[in-house]
């Protein structure tokens, strides 16, 4: 019986240390949210992929960074509208904010 309760104890802890490598730092987070702002201005409708991981991700983060990523997404996305910038905004999109558009399960191996 004890060893049975040890077990899973151990298993628990094993599958909490997993998800917490899974998370993603500050930083990664409000890239997220600037690029879920760049994906609005720039009139991408699939942004499910980046609404999930960022849902995900929202847990257990300080209100100054929830505020500060919700500032970079409101940013991102006026930039988006200017007609000069929106090349190199969607260049980002397409390169570096790929690797926020999948499962959190992937990002963590990226």
């Amino acid at each position: 019986m004890k060893v049975a309760a040890i077990a899973l104890v151990a298993l628990g802890l094993t599958a909490g240390a997993a998800a917490a490598a899974e998370r993603v730092t500050d930083l990664e987070y409000m890239k997220a949210s600037r690029c879920k702002g760049i994906a609005e201005g720039v009139g991408q409708t699939d942004t499910a992929g980046l609404d999930a991981f960022l849902k995900e991700q929202k847990k257990g983060r300080q209100s100054f960074v929830l505020e500060r990523a919700d500032s970079e997404h409101d940013r991102a996305k006026r930039e988006a509208r200017g007609v000069d910038r929106r090349e190199r905004l969607t260049a980002e999109l397409t390169g570096a904010c790929m690797a926020y558009m999948g499962p959190a399960k992937d990002v963590a191996a990226r």
